[in-house]
């Protein structure tokens, strides 16, 4: 898989998660046992703009590196910040909303760590 793809990868799953946040804030909220909904939207406005940077960024000839360097640091940042959530948030959300949080923290894992080893390639 080429980094672009992986970029590519990473961008629609961004976008599209983000999308459903502010389409569908009360479901979200509902699923985490939750009654505010504007950090559901807020999440899914910034993962809207990050989706749109990264279609950006795999789109640059040459890929410009500290870009995605950058798009890295925020996906491991992502990462270290969904751990540290479901930790101080655990008695405060449902597990439904931990676990949704801990596998998107996973799939966002698997993407720094694609687009890191793709990276080393190009």
């Amino acid at each position: 898989m080429t980094l672009k793809n992986v970029l590519m990868i990473n961008a629609v799953s961004s976008g599209a998660t983000g999308l459903l946040l502010v389409a569908m804030p009360a479901l979200f909220a509902n699923l985490f046992k939750v009654n505010k909904i504007i950090p559901f939207v807020e999440v899914g406005i910034f993962l809207i703009l990050f989706s749109l940077f990264v279609i950006v960024a795999a789109h640059q000839s040459p890929i410009r590196k500290g870009w995605i360097r950058f798009i890295i640091g925020i996906d491991i940042t992502w990462v270290m910040a969904s751990i540290i959530t479901v930790v101080a948030l655990f008695s405060l959300i449902s597990t439904v909303g931990s676990i949704i949080i801990l596998a998107i923290g996973g799939w966002v894992g698997l993407m720094a760590y694609l687009q890191t080893r793709n990276l080393k390639i190009a």
